[in-house]
């Protein structure tokens, strides 16, 4: 996945998903791909009927979305990874260690892109200079407390649970769409 963005969650069945579809439609003429998957997915299942409702609400066609368990050539791929929880952020980091300075939670990377202080650096594409400054902003923010880092994950919850963190991945990905907009 050259130029990509991947977002990893538990079972690769709501909140990767979610982020994924709306990368895609935050990042739409952009030379940015995206992508998902799970650290304890299952492959090849449909995504979770919540979250397959909200994705359709935007346009886009849930339907021939599959889960896919996380391997360590799709972190080696990734130019970013984004995950849904520190934990996760934890195993994708043991699994592929060269991906450690270009892996986030969702949230973290979110509050450190929208602290990146213009202009980029001049990278080969948006994407790497996106990462690049957000890399440089992690050593000038404090820590989040706590769990304040991790997308609490809405499967077991109700349809309004799912909205509640497509929402929040939205408001996390905007700083990124707006980083690859004053880059590229």
């Amino acid at each position: 996945m050259v130029n990509g963005v991947l977002f990893v969650c538990h079972a690769n069945l709501c909140r990767s998903p979610m982020a994924e579809y709306t990368a895609r439609r935050m990042l739409a003429g952009r030379p940015v791909t995206v992508a998902s998957a799970g650290t304890d997915a299952v492959a090849d299942r449909p995504m979770h009927p919540y979250a397959a409702e909200i994705v359709a609400e935007t346009g886009a066609e849930p339907a021939d979305f599959r889960t896919r368990q996380l391997a360590p050539e799709h972190l080696t791929d990734a130019v970013l990874v984004l995950t849904a929880t520190r934990r996760q952020r934890s195993i994708c980091t043991a699994l592929a260690p060269a991906a450690l300075h270009r892996t986030f939670t969702l949230r973290q990377f979110g509050r450190l892109a929208a602290a990146v202080e213009p202009p980029l650096t001049e990278q080969d594409d948006p994407l790497t200079a996106a990462v690049a400054a957000a890399t440089l902003a992690r050593g000038r923010l404090q820590p989040a407390p706590g769990d304040a880092d991790d997308l609490p994950d809405p499967v077991a919850g109700t349809a309004e649970d799912f909205r509640r963190c497509a929402e929040e991945i939205e408001r996390s990905l905007r700083p990124l769409a707006v980083l690859i907009e004053t880059a590229g």
